[in-house]
């Protein structure tokens, strides 16, 4: 007997014989629903069976037949009433499950987030696609509507899709593109390190979303909820449909602000900062500013996030500044990382490491941060120990810059395009998908071992372009993308470090040694970084220049 979990008041599973009922009773159920109309197989005992003994144990039975495949709306009513006045918990059954956890989806479309109802029933191993569009209609069947149809849907209206798009326009003017974004603005999201450290303003990182679409891309200004690979369908919410011939994936990565104890909670005071937020990045400077003497965290999340070099760029910059005005001495700085290492490609640790001695950060390697105590200035470490186990650490604070753990956006996670790990599944050279070959990837969500900046989406983007119009019979041979990343190390005000490497770690520097030593500190990169950049990014990779970007062909 398989049980799956949907909550804490219901459970779902296959086909139930009256011998199973003693251990449902022990397991503490107080009522059974069948599914599964009598007569409906051979070996299927009948439900009055299985209600006699349900009855003699004290358990509460229900019998709703629903034939396989054809599950309508009031069977949803009707099972979301029977929920309502059942005793709790409930196990609902049917041949094998699929039809109950149809039910419940169907029954908690108008109470809970579609990504948590399909990937709760994914989690019980019950696949529910073929309802996607009537969960997105509230749990109704949806009336036929006109469809959009377009040539190419880019899904995400950041660096990635963006680019992509102008890309495409460049290379095949008057191509059919929509792009789907439910956002106003655009953020230019490297500059947010320079607000937290005075350099720029928060208003110089941001512009609206209409005036950086290409002309000429249709924008539906929409969420998407679920994907339908096998008819080339985006579902939006208010269960719109979107049709395309090719698909572009791009839409960024999750920010869980959540998956830290009391951080939502903290955020913007307490002494509690983060540059991954465009609201917060002003706060960051002016607790650095105002900070005097104390203790001042930085931390860092498990692997993968966007801008691995962004901790220590935080870091780097308050530490500079304190340094400058004479009170560094007096500021006990902490890098509290996840990880093992300060950086993932050795050949920049060095430089990175006389700067940590010269500002007398203590490294501490293996720290998660788990929980924050905002009012008591309190935050909470599982710390791994070098024979594996865990350990809870507890440090004070007087600032603390954190990281929240990411991952996949919800709606990718529990799609049709997802790994086994939540990311887009992608061919790291052709960005195509690995099953689906009119999808592609690019930019953070994708499950490539590139790092996730916007240096890398500045690559991808052509690569994206060319095959895909290669695979439209429009374009000639197919690019390969090399996993090149790039991560500006900012390790004080005037002089960077500046990262550049391929798949595996490869160093791959864009400029001759002479003018940028990416292994050494530079005021040449930091000129990059600060004056030369931004222009690229507003004028050049957003509007189709691929102004150092061209790939290798693949032969």
């Amino acid at each position: 007997m398989k049980i799956h979990p949907l909550t804490r008041e219901l459970s779902v599973s296959p086909q139930i014989v009256r011998a199973d009922l003693a251990e449902l009773q022990a397991r503490g159920f107080r009522s059974i629903v069948c599914h599964r109309p009598d007569g409906e197989g051979p070996d299927q005992p009948g439900w009055r069976e299985i209600a006699d003994e349900a009855g003699r144990l004290g358990m509460t039975m229900q019998y709703q037949p629903v034939e396989s495949g054809k599950v309508v709306d009031a069977d949803a009513e009707i099972f979301s009433g029977l929920m309502q006045s059942l005793p709790k918990p409930v196990l609902a059954y049917c041949r094998t499950g699929t039809r109950s956890a149809t039910l419940w989806a169907l029954s908690q479309a108008t109470t809970r987030p579609m990504a948590e109802i399909l990937e709760t029933a994914k989690a019980g191993g019950y696949d529910l696609k073929g309802v996607v569009r009537r969960i997105a209609n509230g749990g109704k069947t949806p009336p036929d509507a006109p469809e959009h149809v377009h040539e190419v849907v880019i899904i995400g209206g950041g660096a990635a899709g963006i680019a992509v798009a102008s890309s495409l326009l460049a290379r095949a003017p008057g191509l059919d593109i929509a792009l789907i974004d439910p956002a106003d603005v655009h953020y230019y999201q490297p500059g947010w390190t320079l607000v937290g450290a005075g350099i720029f303003t928060a208003a110089q990182t941001a512009r609206t979303m209409s005036s950086i679409i290409p002309r000429g891309v249709q924008w539906h200004k929409a969420g998407v909820v679920a994907f339908e690979p096998e008819r080339n369908a985006v579902i939006l919410e208010g269960c719109r449909v979107v049709r395309y011939q090719h698909l572009v994936v791009c839409p960024g990565l999750k920010l869980d602000w959540n998956g830290i104890e009391g951080l939502s909670e903290t955020l913007g005071q307490n002494g509690v900062t983060s540059n991954y937020r465009f609201d917060l990045a002003p706060y960051t400077w002016n607790l650095v500013q105002k900070l005097k003497g104390g203790k001042a965290l930085f931390t860092q999340p498990p692997m993968p996030i966007k801008c691995a070099g962004a901790p220590q760029k935080a870091m780097y910059l308050s530490s500079d500044h304190w340094q400058r005005n004479g009170v560094l001495k007096d500021i006990d700085v902490q890098f509290c990382n996840a990880g093992g290492v300060l950086f993932g490609v050795p050949d920049y640790v060095p430089a990175l490491m006389e700067y940590i001695r010269r500002y007398d950060i203590t490294l501490n390697f293996g720290h998660t941060l788990t929980a924050i105590d905002g009012p008591a200035r309190k935050a909470t470490f599982s710390r791994t120990l070098p024979d594996g186990g865990k350990e809870t650490v507890v440090s004070d604070f007087d600032m603390i810059h954190v990281v929240p753990p990411q991952k996949a956006p919800d709606f990718i996670r529990v799609s049709p395009l997802a790994d086994a790990t939540g990311w887009i599944d992608l061919d790291p050279g052709t960005l195509r998908h690995k099953t689906l070959p009119n999808v592609y990837g690019l930019g953070d969500a994708g499950n490539t071992s590139n790092a996730k900046t916007a240096a890398a989406a500045r690559k991808q983007a052509p690569v994206v372009a060319n095959n895909l119009l290669v695979d439209m019979g429009r374009g000639g041979q197919e690019w390969k993308y090399d996993g090149y990343g790039s991560c500006p190390l900012t390790v004080e005000r005037g002089k960077i470090v500046l990262a550049e490497f391929l798949y595996g770690g490869k160093v791959a520097p864009s400029f001759p040694k002479w003018l940028i030593d990416g292994t050494r500190p530079s005021r040449a990169a930091w000129l990059l970084k600060e004056r030369v950049l931004p222009p690229l990014y507003w004028d050049g990779m957003l509007k189709g220049r691929e102004w150092m970007a061209r790939p290798e062909e693949v032969r």
